[in-house]
């Protein structure tokens, strides 16, 4: 099939708002090297309008951020019978709402590290004193704290002394009213990215992430220089397996679709953790999908448009 008209969506007001313009920007540039007609768009008042009045044939969002990666934006595509590249909005709501997401993947068979996720007004009501106590004393030390919803890390930290916990909270609720509170697993950090083929869900490469300090936050992902990678990554054979296997699990056990991204920490012992997953990945010069797609030998743009051509063929 010939794609016509394609709207790429970016920017929107989340925190996120400049990588999701660098990656529409890059998807928009791919597709536009294989001549395919393509718009990118902000996701503002003039959207629908515009929508409306120029109907394209296919839409893919690369917003990041709530309205981007919890459901809503797709809904609306939804409303206007636009067929959309990515997970639908039931399935990102899940995926987006980290604890939610650990649980499905945990009842699926992947391994996720011991967590709790609580609100902030539960420090409040309760004493934050007594509750940050209760969660070392069952948690242990180190521990890993962020938002319950969110990207990029925002809100993120490492926390590896009881007296860092309350710090770390505080800066969590900077980007959200709730936190998730994990064991903090030591081991090899890996993204695995998936994509939809016509026989099913498929991981690329494993990319492993060097990031200085240890913390692969905001800085470390989006500063070119900061973070070395490693694709693949440096795993046995067996531990690549399980990654692989585990990414797709939770694809498949999320009901995401077309393409999505797992991060993972693999154990000294070669276990493999699931930490979260993304519905809209990163497409930025610094970006895991990216990185893994030109690891498989791949064409960015060939992957985008064929994402395109196989969803106008499933809404056709």
């Amino acid at each position: 099939m010939e794609l016509g008209h394609v709207v790429v969506l970016a920017g929107g007001l989340s925190y996120e708002r400049e990588v999701s313009l660098r990656s529409g920007r890059r998807v928009a540039d791919a597709l536009r090297a294989l001549d395919v007609p393509v718009e990118l768009r902000d996701a503002d008042a003039t959207l629908l309008d515009a929508l409306a009045r120029d109907r394209p044939d296919a839409v893919f969002p690369v917003l990041h951020g709530t309205a981007g990666e919890d459901g809503s934006v797709r809904g609306v595509l939804e409303l206007l019978e636009l067929p959309y590249i990515g997970a639908r909005p039931d399935a990102c709501r899940v995926a987006w709402d980290k604890p939610a997401a650990k649980a499905v993947v945990r009842r699926a068979g992947v391994a996720t590290p011991r967590s709790v996720a609580l609100p902030k007004e539960i420090f409040y009501d309760l004493g934050a004193a007594a509750v940050l106590d209760r969660i070392v004393s069952r948690l242990g030390l180190p521990l890993f704290v962020k938002p319950t919803r969110g990207g990029s890390a925002l809100g993120a930290s490492v926390v590896r002394e009881a007296a860092e916990l309350s710090a770390a909270m505080v800066g969590c609720f900077a980007y959200g009213d709730a936190a998730l509170i994990e064991q903090y697993i030591s081991g090899t950090e890996v993204a695995v990215s998936v994509i939809e083929r016509p026989s099913g869900p498929v991981a690329l490469p494993a990319v492993e992430i060097v990031a200085p300090h240890g913390l692969y936050d905001y800085t470390a992902r989006y500063d070119a220089g900061d973070t070395a990678f490693v694709t693949p990554a440096r795993l046995s054979s067996a531990a690549a397996e399980a990654a692989t296997a585990a990414a797709v699990t939770a694809h498949r056990a999320l009901g995401l679709r077309d393409l999505s991204r797992t991060d993972l920490i693999v154990d000294a012992s070669g276990e493999v953790h699931f930490l979260e997953v993304n519905v809209a990945p990163g497409m930025t010069e610094t970006s895991l999908l990216p990185r893994a797609v030109a690891a498989a030998g791949l064409d960015l743009g060939t992957v985008c448009r064929d994402l395109l051509v196989r969803r106008l063929d499933e809404t056709r």
